[in-house]
Order: structure tokens, then C-alpha cells, then sequence
């Protein structure tokens, strides 16, 4: 079979380095993902490289989690080499350097090692092009070939990828999501370790309206070029108001982003019941608000049945901001909404868990959230 003249080379990293049977098993869905979102892509697949020829969308490719960096690549035969070599310097302008390198790669046996190849290639390329110097350290021009047993690929530029392990390995994680700028970026780094995420949106009656949600759905939007089949589940809850309505009455307003928070923790262990996932995400930061502090993070965390995972925890805000532009969400997180209503003048700090359990008793039902109605926003 004739190998085509032009292929698309992609690298991994951290799925070679697993056992045998779990490297096949990342390898086989990180094809699958490339699958579906490049259908019209032809992949073949060899131990710590994949393949594409066909029909192949690079900034599709970049946002593929798994992958590390890739190429498009020269293809050909070993004994066409030297010249396949001078056609690719001319094709990339090589001439308009004035120092040079060749990096060479090898798989499989051959009667020669990669330092020779290097010294006889470097040699051809300053024959036909005299102006040239070689520079190992610092050169204007990198050409990398990769040969593999008959055939090489030749390459100038190693395009980044999203990097992270292949999509959907580790299983799947509900992330709340509030349309700010903090928790499509907790989201985005879990999927990048491998988890699918489902994103839910809870709409706390009376204190939010529909310009937040308008907002969660866009930085959902967002989120959809790294997980395709990404869609917003809504909740509609009535609890806060009910529980504001107590704390009131008690004069206990500064808990009420406590009992709010411990009821969305409830809600997403069951949405994370109903979808099978394996816990949920929050884009928490420590010390960021008041209900972030260590002793009311230790708070939220007593009403969590399930795992619940804060990947932001240590960032300072200018690092999540920082990631949120990579990767898209930032513009649409800032979007005009109107804040949430319920947030008192002057929270609590430092809650006693006691306190807040007896609380949430005197309003009740905080952990009714079983008959919850749930709307997929497609």
C-alpha cells in the first residue's frame, strides 16, 4: 500500500505510560474522540503516535483532549530520503535562514544510527545550500524526521494540544455551574483529566433570573468545543427563599449563602445519582469569598454524600482569569447579569457545623431532592 504523500501526526504523553492493558484502552478512546469530531478523518494508530490523513481541522485537533502537540508531516520512502529532504528545505524556505538543525528519530532496525543519519542529511542540506551553518542550540530552522522502519516523516512545527489524558477515561462528574468566570474553569480542568462532565445550572426562585442562565448557557457553549455532547441541566428550586424567609425571622441572615450552597451540594449528588456520575465539580477557591473559607468550606463539605472536587482551590483569581481566556469562557463569564439577591450584607465567616444543622432544620426539607424537575437544555 502507497503511503500518502501528506499526513497529520499526533502525539500523547501520559497514556504510554501506563500498563498494557490500560494504555490500549486510553489509546482506543482517544481515537474515538478524534473519531467524532473529524468523521471525515482516516486514523491509524502505531504504539505512541496516531496517524490522520483525510479530512483534518488542526484548531478541531488542538482542543482534543489527550493529545500533546501534532504535526503535518512529508511522507516518504527511506530510500527517497536525501531527496524528499531537499524538496521539503526548498518547499519551506529554508533558504531565507542562515543556521539550521535536523533532529532525527528512529523506530525499527537499521544499518545506520540516528547521529549518522544526522551528520549525512546535514551535510546534503549545506551542499545545496552553502549560506547554511548548523545550530543544535538555538537554529532559525528545525527540520525533525521520524523514521520509521521504511518510511519517514518530515516535519518543521509541533502545534500544541490541549495536553491532559483522553476524554471520558476516569468516568464522569457533575460540575455546578454558575455562568462566572470560576466554574467553567474548574470544569474545563477536570475534563481535561480525563472526566466527562455534566453541567447543571440551579435557578434559585426569586433571587435569579433569566439573564443568568442566558449566561450559563453561553460559557456551556464555550465548554462544547472540548466535550461535544455537553448540555446544561436546569434546576428550578424554590428552597432558598423558603430558608431565607427563616433566617430572617431569626435574625440569622449571614448564613443564608451556607444553607444555599448545602442545598445545591444535595442537588448535585442527586443529579450525580440519576446520570451515574462519580461526584461532582465546584469552582471553589480558597479564601475567594466568604463561604470559601476553610472553616465554611469544612461546613459545605459535611452535606456532600458524595466526592466533591475543587480543582481551583489554591489559584489566585488572576490564574483562573488567565485560563479562562485560553480557552474561551472568559468574554461570555463576564456577560451582563444581574447578582444574586439573596447574598447578605455581611456573611459568615467562620460557621459552627451545629449551627448550621440546626438551621437547616428549623427550615426543613433541605434534603428533599428527590422529586427535583430537571431540564436539559440542549
Amino acid at each position: 500500500m502507497t503511503e500518502p504523500n501528506r499526513v497529520w501526526l499526533v502525539r500523547y504523553s501520559e497514556v504510554f505510560l501506563k500498563s498494557e492493558p490500560v494504555r490500549r484502552a486510553w489509546e482506543k478512546s482517544l481515537v474515538c474522540g478524534i473519531e467524532r469530531v473529524l468523521p471525515g478523518a482516516k486514523v491509524r494508530r502505531e504504539r505512541g503516535r496516531i496517524w490522520l490523513t483525510g479530512d483534518v481541522d488542526p484548531e478541531v485537533l488542538r482542543n482534543i483532549f489527550g493529545i500533546v502537540s501534532f504535526s503535518l508531516c512529508d511522507v516518504v520512502p527511506l530510500d527517497d530520503l536525501p531527496a524528499g529532504l531537499l524538496r521539503f528545505c526548498d518547499d519551506h524556505d529554508i533558504e531565507d535562514a542562515a543556521t539550521f538543525a535536523l533532529r532525527i528519530r528512529r523506530v525499527g532496525t537499521h544499518p545506520f544510527t540516528s547521529q549518522d543519519l544526522a551528520r549525512r542529511l546535514g551535510d546534503l542540506v549545506r551542499s545545496e545550500y552553502p549560506h547554511l551553518s548548523v545550530d543544535l542550540d538555538h537554529p532559525e530552522r528545525e527540520i525533525f524526521i521520524e523514521v520509521r522502519d521504511g518510511t519517514c516523516y518530515l516535519f518543521d512545527q509541533k502545534i500544541p494540544g490541549a495536553g491532559g489524558i483522553p476524554p471520558g477515561v476516569e468516568g464522569t462528574l457533575v460540575a455546578l455551574i454558575s455562568g462566572g468566570i470560576d466554574s467553567p474553569v474548574a470544569a474545563y480542568l477536570m475534563m481535561k483529566r480525563g472526566c466527562r462532565i455534566v453541567p447543571i445550572y440551579v435557578g434559585l426562585e426569586g433571587f435569579l433570573d433569566e439573564t443568568n442562565l442566558a449566561r450559563t448557557k453561553a460559557t456551556v457553549e464555550a465548554l462544547r468545543r472540548y466535550q461535544p455532547d455537553i448540555d446544561l441541566m436546569v434546576v428550578r428550586d424554590g428552597y432558598l427563599a423558603r430558608a431565607r424567609r427563616t433566617l430572617e425571622e431569626r435574625g440569622e441572615e449571614r448564613y443564608t449563602c451556607l444553607l444555599c450552597k448545602r442545598r445545591m451540594y444535595r442537588i448535585a449528588a442527586e443529579v450525580a445519582r440519576r446520570v451515574g456520575a462519580k461526584g461532582f465539580v465546584t469552582g471553589e477557591s480558597m479564601g475567594q469569598v466568604a463561604s470559601q473559607t476553610l472553616d465554611n468550606l469544612a461546613v459545605l463539605t459535611d452535606a456532600a454524600t458524595i466526592p466533591v472536587y475543587r480543582p481551583l482551590i489554591g489559584f489566585d483569581k488572576e490564574d483562573v482569569i488567565r485560563i479562562a481566556r485560553d480557552i474561551g469562557t472568559f468574554d461570555v463569564s463576564i456577560a451582563p447579569a444581574s447578582g444574586c439577591g439573596a447574598v447578605p450584607a455581611r456573611p459568615c465567616t467562620a460557621a459552627a457545623i451545629e449551627t448550621v444543622r440546626a438551621l437547616e432544620e428549623a427550615v426543613g426539607d433541605a434534603g428533599d431532592v428527590e422529586m427535583l424537575s430537571i431540564q436539559v437544555c440542549e
